[in-house]
């Protein structure tokens, strides 16, 4: 598979984006984690959705 220099920089960008999302989220005040029901092991799960898409 060979990806164009456009494509790549793409990519390369939406990993930051998820990377960014998931340390955020990691740094969620525990109180707001349960006022919200959010757990740790979700944090990439909603990082991706939020970056990829469902």
């Amino acid at each position: 598979m060979s990806l164009s220099p456009t494509t790549l920089l793409s990519e390369v960008r939406k990993y930051s984006d998820y990377r960014r999302t998931v340390r955020e989220l990691s740094k969620t005040a525990m109180s707001t984690r349960f006022d919200f029901d959010l757990n740790e092991g979700d944090f990439d799960k909603m990082a991706r959705n939020a970056v990829y898409g469902a």
